[in-house]
């Protein structure tokens, strides 16, 4: 059987026929009114079945799914269609993808913007999806029973066919379509009243079916945003300043580059939405040519205030606003835990450290953006095309109404690609040249300008009572405010309503554990903020957060003399504002402790095992996972090797076990990378990294062994692209301290922060 996710076709720029041919895929209704074209959508109608905005049925009986989401791999767009696919009735192998260009009425139904992060897409989109599948399905049924001459009430639908259930007689869904026969539109309140399957009706959702996007990417015809072109394009090529941000060109020589063949122009930005300062784009006939053009180009920088910033200064700085009592915004505001920590038995202070991580995906930045017909294009593949879109149409100064973003397949993204920046130098210099110009970022542009994940630090001081048990704890989180950086209205308000602050820096510090008095506060380093601009990567702030929370706890575990498992299990104890996943929590814990044989099998000399759960995102979006980590220690040179990783994860509804599970490996790898491997150091303003040969994710040869649990049930739909990250880097610092007593307290966890931490 085939599946086809519908390929990006190279786009025609005579206006008449990219609105057509924007129609057969689906992406017309949107921009008939930027392209002046009426009458549009019936003359679609007339040819096709569109029962909801995201998808419609040919009548040939292919069904199109709208997918509203950034498709780089995780393959969300599969898992939109087989939502639709299971109330629809649809035949699998009928089905196809398309991503949608920027019409909000393709946004995320509870979010309300076209975003992907957060491992919130099948949980927010389940609903919507599974209601546009019924929709169909119902008309279906109805315009199927009336072809047949039968009573609707006799009639079911099954593999793209509406059954006469008493005769046998059936009608293609494509037969149905060609006829005209189907044609209700639905409102919300229509679809809000459907009546859905029950989980143990349900034929695809819970079976691992064929991924639509996995066909076109192997055999060649998927389209990345690096693939789109139109005739008579130029390519630009980025010159980044010497220093992350803050830089002004001061002046630009290109006698030089006026040498090189092909070369257009150098356009030096002029940024409004201050995404870049300092940057030059070569613009050259082929790419080849702006990247000779580039490297001529003889620029004069004034480098800017934060030349001699480095990992140390932000750290410094980090101290010295945490040591302030009137840094920051509180997070978490229970009890009275200074008060509980002065009267417990035993206190413990620690500071946790983590590295500047950057995203690194193998497809770099990229954008294609021109002018036609007084509207704007731009082609790139992006997480977050509200955001995108909205920041092109003001580096340009015009009505976002009148710029079209247009969607493609992402070559890796994790939350790289929810920053725009590539959008900036793309517009400015179609602008500049008055022809559509495709920048493309070299690797080393990429990686020394990414809007990376923090370097935070963290203090964490927490009190035992005599019994061992933990009376109260006070967190403090320090480092750069991504959302502060995008704006006020993604900021949230501070548990005591006095002042907004970046959730999305402390989300986690707000754990299930019953604690009684408990205290988080998020503190934006303002130093960090100007130096390295950050953005979110993968797992965001419970990748920090969790790092600190689960390493304390078992430290405090230690020190009141209890089993760590023993210890945390104690407090899920569901009380209060924890009901309901504290237990979720405690059963997923349980679940790897035991698959891991934690306490129960002989280890080898300087071998540990150790244990983390977290509730992964945030509170409202949980996702119930736990870890254990086996490792092997060397105690003479600190050398450790991680032998296994067991990991549970509770994820309410499974969609598509298969790509579950795919995503759960992938997150597990990625957080051990992190914890172990990445790491951007920053000196004189410069983050020093520039490909692989400098920044060294983990390779194939340092694999572990994997065991997953995935724990499934009727409940619904949680994400687990993310999750899988969050608790690697906590459970492995566990264990090596169960090796060999060693406390490591900085990611990324080295041999010499091991021996370190021997001798200490």
């Amino acid at each position: 059987m085939t599946h086809i996710a519908k390929p990006q076709r190279q786009i025609d720029l005579r206006r008449r026929s990219f609105v057509i041919g924007a129609s057969a895929a689906g992406l017309a209704f949107g921009y008939a009114a930027v392209h002046g074209v009426t009458g549009l959508s019936d003359a679609l109608a007339a040819n096709s079945f569109g029962p909801t905005a995201w998808y419609s049925i040919a009548p040939d009986g292919k069904i199109t799914v709208m997918v509203g989401k950034a498709e780089m791999g995780q393959h969300v767009s599969s898992a939109m269609a087989q939502i639709v696919a299971e109330e629809l009735e649809a035949d699998w192998r009928l089905m196809q993808i398309s991503l949608p260009a920027n019409d909000p009425k393709y946004n995320d139904p509870v979010l309300g913007a076209l975003l992907t992060g957060g491992s919130w897409s099948v949980r927010m989109n389940f609903d919507a999806m599974n209601r546009a599948g019924a929709a169909g399905r119902t008309t279906l049924i109805e315009a199927g029973a009336a072809m047949m001459g039968v009573p609707a009430g006799e009639c079911r639908a099954s593999n793209s066919q509406v059954i006469h259930s008493k005769t046998g007689r059936k009608v293609s869904y494509g037969k149905i379509v060609a006829d005209g026969k189907a044609s209700k539109v639905w409102t919300p309140d229509e679809l809000k009243a459907l009546k859905l399957k029950t989980p143990d009706q349900y034929t695809l959702i819970g079976h691992s079916v064929p991924q639509l996007d996995v066909p076109s990417k192997t055999n060649g015809t998927a389209k990345y945003g690096i693939d789109a072109m139109v005739p008579g394009m130029l390519y630009g090529k980025p010159v980044v300043p010497p220093v992350r941000y803050g830089a002004t060109v001061k002046s630009v020589d290109e006698s030089d580059a006026k040498k090189v063949k092909g070369f257009v122009k150098a356009v030096t930005l002029d940024d409004k939405t201050a995404t870049t300062t300092g940057w030059v784009v070569a613009v050259a006939t082929t790419y080849e040519g702006a990247k000779k053009a580039a490297e001529a180009l003889k620029i004069n920088y004034d480098p800017g205030p934060t030349a001699k910033v480095s990992d140390q200064t932000l750290i410094d700085e980090a101290k010295k606003l945490q040591a302030s009592d009137a840094s920051g915004q509180l997070f978490v505001n229970a009890g009275d835990p200074a008060a509980a920590i002065g009267g417990a038995a035993k206190v413990l202070e620690a500071e946790y450290l983590t590295s500047i991580n950057i995203h690194a995906p193998l497809e770099p930045m990229n954008a294609l953006a021109y002018e036609q017909g007084g509207v704007w294009h731009v082609h790139t593949g992006n997480q977050f095309a509200t955001r995108t879109g909205a920041l092109a149409a003001g580096a340009l100064g015009i009505d976002p109404k009148t710029l079209v973003l247009h969607q493609y397949f992402i070559g890796g993204g994790f939350g790289r690609r929810l920053d725009a920046d590539m959008v900036v130098p793309a517009v400015l210099a179609a602008k500049a040249v008055g022809k559509p110009v495709k920048v493309i970022y070299a690797r080393e542009d990429d990686m020394a300008m990414d809007f990376t994940r923090p370097l935070t630090y963290q203090k964490v001081k927490a009190g035992l009572s005599a019994d061992g048990k933990l009376v109260g704890l006070q967190h403090d989180v320090v480092c750069a405010w991504p959302s502060e950086r995008w704006g006020p209205e993604f900021l949230a308000e501070s548990a005591d309503k006095k002042a907004k602050l970046d959730a999305f820096t402390v989300n986690g510090a707000d754990f299930w554990y019953s604690v009684p008095n408990h205290r988080v506060r998020a503190v934006l380093n303002e130093l960090a903020q100007k130096a390295t601009p950050s953005g979110h990567l993968r797992s965001v702030a419970p990748g920090w957060t969790f790092w600190a929370v689960e390493s304390m706890l078992d430290e405090l575990a230690h020190a009141a003399g209890k089993d760590p498992v023993d210890f945390r299990l104690a407090m899920l104890d569901g009380a209060g504002d924890n009901a309901g996943g504290a237990k979720k929590l405690a059963n997923a814990l349980r679940t790897a402790v035991g698959r891991s044989g934690y306490g129960a099998v002989s280890l080898p000399k300087n071998s540990g095992i150790g244990v983390a759960c977290v509730s992964s995102q945030e509170r409202a979006t949980a996702t119930w996972t736990a870890c254990t980590a086996q490792v092997e220690v060397d105690p003479l040179s600190g050398e450790f090797k991680v032998n296994k990783l067991t990991l549970a994860m509770d994820l309410g509804t499974v969609v598509n076990p298969d790509g579950v599970r795919s995503q759960i490996e992938g997150s597990m790898l990625w957080g051990m990378s992190l914890a172990l491997f990445e790491k951007a150091p920053l000196e004189n303003g410069a983050l020093q990294v520039s490909n692989f040969d400098s920044y060294t994710p983990m390779r194939m040869s340092q694999m572990p062994d994997l065991d997953i649990s995935i724990i499934s049930s009727n409940d619904p739909a949680s994400g687990c692209g993310e999750p899988g990250v969050t608790v690697i880097a906590p459970a492995i610092a566990n264990a090596v301290f169960n090796a060999v007593g060693a406390r490591v307290r900085s990611l990324p966890i080295t041999a010499e922060a091991v021996k370190a931490a021997m001798k200490a």
